[in-house]
């Protein structure tokens, strides 16, 4: 059937003007809520107001709106209130402001007079400036006597003989109504909200200081550090030895979170080039750049504590099973490594235990909960007693100390060669079962060896670049006159970063 619209004066019709689109007068729904009810009340009211329609009414179902009554051409969604499409607008057969009042219409003829007024005035007085003489022959006689206007003319001040208003005396003059205004503001409220919004969820994807600074979540997620404390001070610490010149890309505290990011979140570096609008090549320069300064700057914080200071500290669980003589719980773990092309490096890094080639890092860790000790990367081949020899851990050991270990750590004759014991759990050789004592001991040492199989995980969860399953062959490397490859500084850094939180051991 055809459709028509409804429209005082339009006559088109969907059987001739086809190319046209035709809307029905919205209808109440009330299925879908009470906003959904209450906005739908509200354009239905507007439309049939806009159209001049019988409000009780109820329309014919050929009866649509077509599209020249709207400004885009067709309506705007319900939750749109503001669009000027939310209701038609265009050509409703009425005119939609009110006629001029002759006191509006005077208004209009004073302000055009004073406008016409000053730009003569201007006029004049550039004039004047470009003629030497006051008097010269160049100037109108019209111009001189409006630039030259006397003081004491009676139209100067009030309402001249015409009705027009002297142009320092005109007041403000307006056809706003106060509920115009009041809109207006309304709208200026609204746009400084969403300003603000806008301004607020930009500073959230920046990686800057500031938007660290008010994000205690973002610090933590970002960078694995408890706070933004704990972060500005390591920036503090580090900032002087960080270069950042007129043509450097990244401030100084994006180049730290950027290094910090690859760290947590194990990032591709070209997705930290696109991050911080940075190319591949500057984001590989500041990665490397940053590193050596972490590692120089936080390095110290790897420290084996004196006698003293661990038995004023030592946890209960240990007091109660070693009393004050434990010094260490040593482990080691592994970081999977891509395949080296060199046959030498791959029988070096070859797991037999993962399957996989890796490097291995032997970790001591305080009865506190805290890395006191970190080795360099030995390839995966290696076992845990050569790494432990000879990495220098046991030269740190005092006569009575205590060394908790696994069992694959069968170094009792090296540890005791520094009049220290160590203590692992009990093998079976070739027995059926271990005795009751044997079995009291093992757990005693297993629930106090299994910290740091914790620390080790808390390490590995918070800088997940110590969970690549194929750390780049080139890590391994050592840059010349370097003593240390760059997976040894990382293994340092991720320890020290780990250590500034809290730990994974109860004082008590």
């Amino acid at each position: 059937m055809p459709m028509f619209c409804v429209v005082y004066g339009c006559s088109n019709r969907s059987t001739r003007e086809k190319e046209k689109s035709y809307f029905r007068i919205p209808k109440v729904v009330v299925h879908k809520g009470e906003k959904c009810k209450k906005l739908t009340e509200q354009r239905r009211k507007k439309w049939i107001l806009n159209l001049r329609l019988r409000s009780g009414g109820a329309e014919s179902v050929y009866s649509r709106v077509c599209s020249d009554h709207f400004v885009r051409g067709v309506p705007s969604a319900l939750g749109d209130v503001e669009s000027v499409d939310w209701a038609p607008t265009v050509k409703l057969g009425y005119k939609t402001t009110k006629p001029k009042s002759e006191a509006s219409l005077q208004r209009e003829q004073r302000m055009k007079l004073k406008e016409d007024q000053q730009r003569r005035s201007a006029c004049a007085v550039a004039m004047l400036d470009l003629q030497q003489p006051a008097e010269s022959p160049g100037m109108s006689p019209d111009l001189m006597r409006t630039a030259e206007q006397p003081a004491d003319n009676p139209q100067s001040d009030g309402i001249s003989g015409n009705g027009t208003l002297n142009y320092q005396d005109a007041g403000c003059q307006t056809e706003l109504t106060m509920d115009d205004i009041e809109k207006m503001e309304d709208v200026l409220r609204q746009n400084t909200t969403e300003l603000g919004d806008l301004r607020t969820k930009a500073l959230d994807t920046q990686f800057n200081q500031k938007s660290f600074e008010k994000n205690e979540e973002k610090t933590k997620f970002y960078t694995g550090l408890p706070n933004f404390l704990v972060l500005i001070q390591i920036f503090e610490l580090c900032e002087p030895y960080i270069t950042c010149g007129p043509m450097s890309v990244l401030p100084k505290f994006e180049q730290l979170v950027l290094v910090l990011l690859r760290l947590r979140l194990n990032l591709p570096l070209k997705d930290l080039a696109f991050r911080f609008k940075i190319s591949l090549p500057t984001a590989s320069r500041v990665w490397h750049k940053v590193i050596d300064i972490l590692h120089e700057r936080l390095e110290f914080q790897i420290e084996w504590p004196e006698r003293h200071v661990l038995q004023a500290t030592m946890p209960m669980g240990f007091r109660q099973s070693f009393g004050r003589r434990v010094a260490v719980i040593v482990d080691c773990f592994e970081v999977f490594i891509e395949r080296p092309s060199n046959l030498l490096a791959q029988a070096q890094t070859w797991s037999n235990y993962k399957h996989h080639h890796t490097v291995q890092f032997l970790i001591g860790v305080a009865p506190q909960g805290y890395v006191t000790y970190i080795s360099c990367a030995w390839g995966g081949r290696v076992s845990d007693k050569q790494i432990t020899i000879e990495s220098g851990l046991l030269k740190k050991l005092l006569p009575g100390d205590v060394v908790l270990a696994d069992r694959g750590f069968n170094i009792g004759d090296s540890v005791g060669f520094y009049c220290a014991s160590l203590q692992i759990p009990a093998f079976i050789k070739g027995r059926k079962q271990l005795s009751a004592y044997e079995v009291a001991e093992t757990r005693k040492i297993a629930n106090l060896r299994i910290h740091v199989e914790r620390v080790i995980g808390l390490v590995r969860r918070k800088y997940q670049i110590l969970q690549s399953r194929a750390m780049p062959i080139e890590n391994m490397a050592t840059k010349p006159g370097e003593a240390l490859a760059l997976i040894d500084k990382i293994g340092v850094i991720c320890c020290v970063l780990s250590n500034l939180s809290e730990s994974v051991v109860p004082l008590e």
